[in-house]
């Protein structure tokens, strides 16, 4: 099992050297590139000031967040829910690695080791030469980011995680996202079948298996397209053609 994390956080500023700290943190799971229904959301107090910079990108005022915990009271949540086995997932991971383990060695606590992926590393590998913030990435593959009217951490991680999942070849169903769009080209009950179908595969059931007979060159062309094209594919598994 493949448990991976993706996370980000809201701060006062840039640099945890200049003061800056952390005042949000989300993150969202996913096992096995698929996204669970469990994650971590935490407010946290900065005991400082928020500059009215960072209130513009992220809303959270100092009064607001002066009721809120401080990282000490919360860093074993965070902690707990990351796991030491977990791969962390996130888009410019420099950026919010600096200012959450800044706070851990601040409490006392040893730096996250985790192995941590940088989607905007990623990004920049697919698309050189183009624009790769989270909102590009997000139209790129048509995520519906239309609630992020202001950063959250919250909401990010869970853009991020359908980003991320594209990025890496995509999650298998886009083509069945839009029942609508199925039904208006005359698929009928289908787009339902359908959803149901991947609504099962999500939570871990299994359909029945299907035997197709499908020649021998047919079954080698589809392989190749699948190694070529889709990693980690659904279809990858170690089979052989079943002939007439």
């Amino acid at each position: 099992m493949k448990r991976e994390i993706c996370f980000d956080t809201e701060t006062t500023g840039f640099d945890p050297m200049d003061g800056d700290r952390l005042v949000e943190i989300g993150c969202v799971e996913l096992i096995d590139g698929r996204i669970t229904d469990r994650q971590c959301h935490l407010y946290i107090n900065p005991e400082r000031d928020v500059p009215q910079e960072a209130v513009d990108v992220h809303g959270l005022t100092t009064e607001y967040l002066s009721t809120m915990p401080i990282f000490k009271e919360i860093a074993q949540d965070f902690l707990d829910f990351i796991g030491e086995d977990s791969v962390l997932v996130a888009h410019n991971a420099p950026f919010d690695m600096k200012f959450v383990n800044f706070e851990l060695e601040n409490i006392g606590l040893k730096p996250i080791q985790n192995q941590v992926i940088d989607t905007l590393v990623i990004a920049k590998q697919k698309f050189p030469g183009q624009k790769n913030n989270l909102d590009i990435l997000c139209k790129r593959f048509n995520v519906d980011s239309s609630k992020r009217v202001k950063h959250g951490a919250l909401l990010d991680a869970e853009l991020l995680a359908d980003g991320y999942i594209e990025l890496l070849g995509g999650a298998q169903d886009t083509m069945f996202r839009d029942s609508n769009l199925l039904n208006s080209k005359g698929c009928g009950n289908s787009a339902e079948l359908i959803a149901q179908i991947l609504k099962k595969a999500k939570a871990g059931i299994l359909c029945e298996a299907r035997e197709f007979c499908v020649s021998e060159v047919d079954f080698n062309a589809h392989k190749k397209f699948i190694e070529k094209h889709i990693k980690e594919s659904l279809w990858n598994y170690n089979i052989t053609p079943k002939t007439n």
